[in-house]
């Protein structure tokens, strides 16, 4: 039988270590993927709350809500270094910039003489509506990039991160000046 590997354990003299999660571009990607998250987010919310009473019922904005509640975990999670639950964040980033490019040309046809105004002005919310196209897809683009950087690799370096015996002598190279 095979045995099982313990994750996220160094042996005894060791650190486990996430040399990518260092690197200047993975701490800018990350937080631009959450900023974009909870961009995302606000803008669903605001679409929600300001033509709740147009909306096709309240099962839709309790999912619109719960989808903002969503991308706000997402961000969290993007924020904790989860690079997992990126492609999800994509994938529901592609569905929602179709509902939104569907939706946005309607809130502009509701913008006549007779209908009833939601809470905010119809050509505001077709507006914003407007807007979550781009910052979807800007949204996937961030995420995969940010998937792509391999913020979940580890190694194990002795406790201090020194280097192991003979490193630094590697190749001919002299050693560092102290």
């Amino acid at each position: 039988m095979l045995a099982a590997m313990q994750v996220a354990e160094a042996r005894p003299g060791y650190e486990l270590w996430r040399p990518n999660r260092e690197k200047a571009e993975c701490k800018t990607m990350k937080v631009v993927i959450a900023f974009v998250l909870l961009v995302s987010a606000g803008l669903l919310l605001v679409i929600t709350i300001g033509g709740w009473e147009r909306l096709l019922g309240t099962s839709v904005a309790v999912m619109t809500i719960l989808w903002a509640a969503l991308y706000v975990l997402f961000a969290f999670l993007v924020a904790r270094w989860n690079r997992g639950i990126l492609p999800v964040a994509a994938a529901l980033a592609i569905i929602l910039a179709i509902f939104a490019a569907i939706a946005a040309p309607e809130w502009f046809a509701r913008d006549k003489e007779g209908l009833d105004s939601p809470a905010l002005p119809e050509d505001l919310i077709g507006l914003l509506t407007l807007i979550v196209v781009p910052v979807q897809l800007l949204l996937v683009i961030v995420a995969m990039i940010g998937f792509s950087q391999e913020w979940h690799v580890e190694e194990e370096r002795p406790i201090g991160g020194q280097p192991l015996h003979g490193e630094g002598e590697r190749s001919g190279a002299a050693p560092a000046p102290a």
